[in-house]
């Protein structure tokens, strides 16, 4: 399911047609095997209202849910290159030899971070974290000689600093893999079921019903792709532009 949830052109049309389905079995099934006796419209009517008020309740809590967590991953992106760039600056307070170092290891480090934002290959990706691990083990050696030949608060800065970059990546990272809980999956999208069979079942005339077969399943279907596309920041469409790393690395490349 979470491998599904992340595919959101999939779930898209996956969904629209169980939704269409859904709808077209209220309408030309459960209506011949179980007539709607008009004095029981007014009920049906209160029925059918609390389910679509319930299934957009879900909805809105779930965008506001992925929204949030949206914001959240810009916010550290944002975070992760003023963590860089202020180690960046602060390597200029080792030796020169290894401030050098540490430097060219930063502005490598910038592009893996870059491009672990930008690809979407699987295999490019294990490649690209691989990379990463062995660059920041690099940089820690380079801020623990620091910190053995300047036994300073100075040196206690430029560790400190390292460590903010090193943590930046590790917050990103795991904002990337907090998504929005199945169980909140689930019950959407059967929510959404329901209330396709009940607004199927409670149409009138061939031409209502040809309208609701198409309208209401596309509008939840769509609704529900959203919040995976925003949800997923891999796979989706609405991804996290890394425009603060982007910037960074073009002023500390030269």
């Amino acid at each position: 399911m979470a491998e599904f949830v992340s595919h959101p052109a999939v779930l898209f049309v996956v969904l629209l047609v169980l939704f269409i389905g859904a709808v077209a079995f209220g309408a030309y099934v459960l209506r011949r095997v179980a007539v709607l006796p008009e004095d029981a419209r007014e009920d049906f009517n209160i029925v059918q209202t609390a389910t679509l008020t319930l299934l957009a309740l879900l909805v809105g809590f779930s965008v506001s849910m992925a929204v949030g967590r949206y914001d959240q991953r810009k916010n550290l992106e944002e975070g992760e290159a003023n963590a860089i760039g202020t180690e960046y600056v602060r390597a200029d307070l080792a030796d020169a030899a290894v401030g050098a170092k540490m430097k060219a290891a930063l502005v490598r480090y910038t592009e893996l971070r870059l491009a672990d934002f930008r690809t979407r290959d699987r295999q490019e990706l294990e490649r690209i974290h691989r990379d990463t691990a062995d660059l920041q083990t690099e940089l820690w050696q380079f801020a623990t000689q620091v910190a053995q030949d300047k036994p300073t608060p100075i040196g206690a800065l430029v560790v400190a600093g390292m460590n903010d970059v090193l943590n930046s990546q590790d917050y990103s990272e795991a904002a990337r893999i907090n998504h929005i809980p199945l169980g909140a999956w689930f019950l959407m999208i059967l929510i959404a079921l329901l209330a396709c069979v009940v607004q199927g079942y409670g149409t009138k005339g061939k031409l209502r019903r040809g309208l609701l077969v198409t309208i209401l399943p596309v509008t939840v279907a769509l609704s529900l792709a959203l919040i995976a596309d925003i949800d997923s920041p891999r796979r989706g469409l609405i991804r996290v532009q890394p425009l603060d790393l982007a910037r960074l690395f073009q002023s500390i490349r030269k």
